[in-house]
C-alpha cells in the first residue's frame, strides 16, 4: 500500500466523526466535502449560497497548500447543495475560481447537511 498523508483543519467534526480534511496517496489528493467554515468552526455567509461557495472552495485551497498544489491540480469537484434552484449563485463562485481549470463537476441536490445553515458542500480530486 502506498504512503498516506493526511491533512486536518481542526473542524469540530474531524474528530467526532474520524476523518481528515484531506488524505494524499501518491500522485492524488482526496478532499472530503468541504463547507463554508472558518478557522473557529463557524459557518461564514449564512444565507448567502455564493458567499459560502467562495467558503468552501478557499478551505479546499488551504487543504491542497498543504501538499504543495493548488486549485490548478484539481480534476473533479462535487458540489452538494440544499437547493438546487440555486445553482447560479453556487456556480458563478465555483466558475470564478475554476473557468480556466475546467475540472469535472456534478452538482447535486440534497435534503440537508449536517448543519441547518449550510447551504453547499464541495469535495474536491486532485492530482499532479
Amino acid at each position: 500500500m502506498q504512503h498516506r498523508e493526511r491533512y486536518n483543519s481542526g473542524a469540530k467534526w474531524e474528530s467526532i466523526v474520524g476523518y481528515s480534511r484531506a488524505v494524499r496517496v501518491g500522485d492524488r489528493i482526496y478532499i472530503t466535502g468541504t463547507t463554508a467554515t472558518d478557522e473557529d468552526s463557524n459557518i461564514v455567509g449564512v444565507g448567502d449560497a455564493y458567499a459560502q461557495t467562495v467558503q468552501c472552495i478557499l478551505n479546499i485551497e488551504r487543504a491542497l497548500k498543504h501538499f504543495d498544489a493548488s486549485l490548478e491540480n484539481v480534476v473533479r469537484t462535487r458540489m452538494f447543495v440544499t437547493d438546487i434552484c440555486r445553482w447560479e449563485e453556487f456556480g458563478r463562485a465555483h466558475g470564478e475560481f475554476f473557468r480556466d481549470i475546467m475540472p469535472a463537476t456534478t452538482m447535486v441536490e440534497v435534503s440537508k447537511l449536517i448543519d441547518h445553515e449550510m447551504l453547499i458542500e464541495i469535495e474536491a480530486d486532485a492530482e499532479f
